[in-house]
C-alpha cells in the first residue's frame, strides 16, 4: 500500500503540472499560430515591440507594415502580436482604456 501512495503523489503532481501549465501554453501557441496565418492586407496590427501600423503586403514569412505616410517596415510573421483593426479607432477617440482584450 505504501508503494502505491508513493507513486500516486508524483503522478498527481505531473497531472496538475500538465493541466495548469503545459496545456494552456499549447492552446495559446495554437491560437497565435492561427492568428498569424490569417493576417491579411489592410489589418491594423501591433508588433511585439509595440509598433502600430497597417499591413500593406503579406508574403510567406514576412509582413510589410506601414507605420507612417511613407514609412514601411518589414517584420517576420511571428512578431505580430495583436490585431487592432476594430480597437484602434476607439483608442484614438479615447473610448477604450484596456487594450489587452482576449477575443
Amino acid at each position: 500500500m505504501g508503494d502505491i501512495t508513493g507513486l500516486l503523489f508524483p503522478l498527481a503532481i505531473m497531472g496538475v503540472f500538465f493541466f495548469f501549465i503545459i496545456r494552456p501554453q499549447q492552446q495559446k501557441q495554437k491560437k497565435q499560430k492561427g492568428f498569424t496565418a490569417n493576417l491579411k492586407k489592410g489589418d491594423e496590427v501591433v508588433t511585439n515591440s509595440g509598433l502600430v501600423g497597417k499591413i500593406t503586403k503579406v508574403e510567406d514569412n514576412f509582413i510589410t507594415v506601414q507605420t507612417g505616410q511613407k514609412t514601411f517596415l518589414k517584420f517576420l510573421r511571428g512578431t505580430i502580436s495583436q490585431e487592432m483593426t476594430e480597437l484602434l479607432p476607439k483608442i484614438q477617440l479615447g473610448e477604450v482604456v484596456d487594450t489587452n482584450v482576449e477575443k
